[in-house]
């Protein structure tokens, strides 16, 4: 009898973990997927709005690095390009997006966060 027991409780076993396995998976699921939206895409999708809008309010003087790590002088601001001048008589146009930190004419404290400047 001990044989045919053993047997009985093995079939039973996965039965009822496969049950409550797809439940329990489809919730883990969702939790990694909030998580990851709170953890990653938000504060990705805050720190992108604020450089826009640091990228919006840029006035010629204003100091400003590039993606490409170039230290620059905003000197004129179009449509969708910005005139950066590298050194004296020295103009570079580069698009609005290739902006990574924008430092104001009054200060010298940069206007992006600290990890942007690692």
């Amino acid at each position: 009898m001990i044989p045919a027991s053993l047997t009985d409780i093995l079939a039973q076993a996965p039965a009822q973990g496969q049950g409550g396995g797809g439940m329990n998976t489809i919730f883990m699921m969702v939790l990694m997927f909030v998580m990851f939206y709170f953890l990653l895409i938000r504060p990705q999708q805050r720190q992108r709005k604020e450089l826009q809008k640091r990228i919006e309010s840029m006035k010629p003087g204003d100091r400003v690095v590039t993606t490409a790590g170039i230290h620059a002088i905003v000197h004129h601001i179009k449509d969708k390009t910005v005139n950066l001048k590298v050194a004296e008589g020295i103009m570079i146009e580069f698009d609005k997006q290739a902006i990574a930190i924008v430092q104001k004419k009054e200060g010298s404290t940069p206007a992006a966060p600290a990890e942007a400047e690692k």
